[in-house]
């Protein structure tokens, strides 16, 4: 369908696509079985620009938004969705600072994220706070000009292999969610480490990691806002990044509906391609309606997330619960379109099915998405 993108939107996802078939394609396999990082990839992606797509041109960014974001997610997930989501995990902490922070901390950070120089990681997650994250125990308590940090953090995408994170901890327990605030904590700083690197089911080309704190300072000026506006800074965060997770999902599903068209059109039984076989056909058709639908979705609520309304966060959950659902489906489908081959690892399906499953669990469950849009309904936010 022609979703009327300008001019410079068709470039990114033509020069997106061309670096993800270039650079990602011949390496994903290798990148997925060695669960290695790809900072040479990410380097070209820094090179052409795409990395600062959605940063304001005042902090040395393209200026594009939400929509920008998903363009160049969705097309490198198409490829692989490992490395889709190094490039989108950079957004999820680029955005609190975008949205909350003060000038002088736009000014000395998104340059950087703009160019490449930093790439960066989110931390809410914690072994007890997942979708709860007014559960969060990781406290920053104030002494003089700076807080002192102490809590773990845990599945944080770009672990280790970050510059800069973007922290929420609390800074007044007994007020719940109202108690949290988000801060910026850069690599190095004493008494931030590292701890357990997982071993992932699918997105294995993704670090993830755990960011422990063990009195941990960190100066007063690095708080994002003022204190106890950290969940609602993650939240807007969230109401711009789930469209991003729909658009990885999105991707994936493409790439998996790619791979069954082009197989059964050429995997010969019975004297004819079985894409001739009327079942086969249905299929097709049931998965490509699936991912256009997604894809509609997904590139709605992105707009709508970059046209300043506010009542965008139940449209967000859509965008996510929706297209990583599709994602899941199709790829499911496309392994049993493959056969026996599609459970091989010399074709690609087998790692997108793998790959299409977190998309239903970060950024907030599917589940969670569910009780955000009910939420949303019932307060005539939507409809």
């Amino acid at each position: 369908m022609n979703y009327f993108l300008t001019d410079e939107q068709k470039e990114i996802k033509q020069l997106t696509r061309k670096l993800a078939e270039e650079l990602v394609k011949p390496v994903r396999q290798e990148l997925d079985e060695k669960g290695e990082f790809p900072h040479d990839i990410m380097k070209e992606f820094s090179k052409a620009g795409l990395l600062g797509i959605y940063i304001p041109e005042a902090y040395g960014g393209a200026g594009g938004g939400v929509f920008e974001m998903c363009l160049v997610v969705e097309e490198i997930s198409r490829v692989c969705g490992g490395v889709g989501v190094c490039y989108a995990a950079n957004g999820l902490a680029a955005y609190p600072i975008i949205l909350s922070s003060s000038e002088e901390q736009k000014k000395k950070i998104l340059p950087k994220m703009a160019s490449g120089e930093w790439i960066g990681a989110f931390g809410l997650t914690e072994p007890d706070a997942g979708s709860d994250a007014s559960s969060i125990k990781t406290t920053a308590i104030k002494d003089g000009d700076h807080y002192v940090l102490n809590g773990t953090k845990c599945f944080i995408t770009n672990g280790e292999v970050a510059h800069l994170y973007t922290v929420i901890a609390n800074t007044s327990p007994e007020r719940g969610s109202r108690g949290l605030s988000a801060f910026i904590v850069e690599k190095g700083t004493p008494g931030f480490t590292f701890g357990k690197h997982e071993n992932k089911l699918g997105i294995r080309a993704s670090v993830t990691a755990e960011l422990i704190f063990q009195d941990c300072r960190v100066p007063v000026e690095n708080r994002i806002g003022t204190e106890g506006t950290g969940f609602i800074t993650a939240m807007r965060t969230f109401d711009r990044t789930r469209p991003g997770v729909g658009a990885q999902a999105l991707g994936i599903a493409q790439g998996a509906l790619e791979a069954a068209t082009d197989y059964t059109s050429k995997r010969v039984q019975f004297g004819a391609p079985i894409s001739s076989l009327e079942g086969i056909q249905f299929r097709l058709a049931d998965m490509a309606t699936k991912v256009e639908a997604a894809r509609a979705l997904v590139y709605s609520a992105a707009r709508y997330a970059d046209s300043g309304a506010k009542d965008v966060a139940g449209f967000s959950s859509m965008a996510k619960l929706f297209a990583s659902d599709v994602a899941m489906y199709v790829t499911v489908e496309a392994v049993q379109l493959f056969g026996g081959y599609g459970y091989m690892k010399d074709y690609p399906v087998e790692k997108m099915m793998r790959d299409a499953k977190i998309t239903q669990i970060y950024e907030g469950t599917n589940e969670v998405q569910r009780l955000v849009i009910a939420r949303e309904l019932l307060r005539g936010k939507i409809f």
